[in-house]
């Protein structure tokens, strides 16, 4: 399987969490986000707490878990916002 890399940016606790805005994650060819999300916890240990309840968005847009992902994407993840 040939790896890719995805660059995946990061906002609010995640972003605290990793302590970068934009992480590296590698992944194989023909990946799913929920693969994504897999690959985040595993190389990240720091987003563990966080990575089941990641929003993640692929090109401005809300991603359901069995999105194929390229390098070429702009990936973002959010943590799940609680408000009043």
């Amino acid at each position: 399987m040939t790896a890719q890399q995805i660059q995946v940016r990061l906002f609010a606790r995640a972003r605290e969490l990793a302590d970068s805005d934009l992480i590296s994650v590698q992944v194989g060819a023909g990946t799913t986000v929920a693969r994504l999300r897999q690959a985040i916890a595993e190389q990240y240990p720091s987003l563990q707490p966080l990575s089941g309840q990641l929003l993640i968005a692929v090109d401005n847009a809300y991603a359901g878990e069995e999105q194929l992902l390229t390098e070429a994407q702009e990936v973002a993840c959010f943590p799940p916002v609680s408000g009043g």
